[in-house]
């Protein structure tokens, strides 16, 4: 099977992004106290190293090596965001990232040009990205509750989607530059 060289660097931009996701994870699971979010961590960060591996292993399975990745979307929004101070900052962040990979996985998925391998992987994850925002999202809610701290969830919460669509918008124009097209613009009819 041929494939475009550039579809690797696209799939070791989503390898990469998992990697460094599973990494603030990690950072998250040092921090939490609370048993069960412990373990919901836990399934989490399995999930995101499991979806690492999948581009690892679509990537090795067309021949290729992943491409390293300095300038992704967590490098990128890590370096605006700065260092997170709170539990309810990591955890922010953390609902804000997995939205934007379900959006971007899903974009993906819908266009008419994807093959079926790949296509299943888009499936795989974004599945388990439902999963992901929904209890990530409890968790800061509860936290942001009983910590009597809702507002600055709010403004935490929008300052980070602000920040995702000026790393986004960047990343989307670098795409556009070597593709002549985003995998994030609307399918073609």
């Amino acid at each position: 099977m041929s494939i475009d060289p550039r579809m690797i660097h696209l799939y070791s931009y989503y390898r990469d992004a998992e990697l460094r996701g599973a990494t603030l994870l990690l950072k998250l699971t040092m921090r939490v106290e609370n048993i069960e979010a412990q373990v919901k961590l836990s399934r989490h960060l399995a999930d995101e190293t499991r979806h690492a591996w999948l581009w690892t292993k679509r990537i090795t399975d067309l021949g290729y090596e992943p491409v390293h990745v300095d300038d992704g979307y967590q490098t990128r929004i890590g370096r605006a965001v700065g260092i997170p101070r709170s539990l309810i900052d990591l955890f922010a962040l953390t609902v804000v990232v997995e939205e934007r990979a379900q959006r971007r996985y899903i974009e993906h998925a819908q266009r008419s040009d994807v093959d079926p391998e790949t296509l299943a992987i888009l499936h795989e994850v974004t599945k388990d990205e439902k999963w992901h925002i929904g209890w990530i999202k409890n968790e800061l809610k509860e936290m942001a509750r009983a910590n009597g701290g809702e507002g600055k969830m709010r403004e935490t919460l929008q300052r980070y989607r602000d920040i995702d669509r000026q790393v986004v918008a960047d990343l989307v124009a670098k795409e556009r530059d070597v593709f002549g097209f985003s995998f994030s613009d609307a399918p073609e009819a």
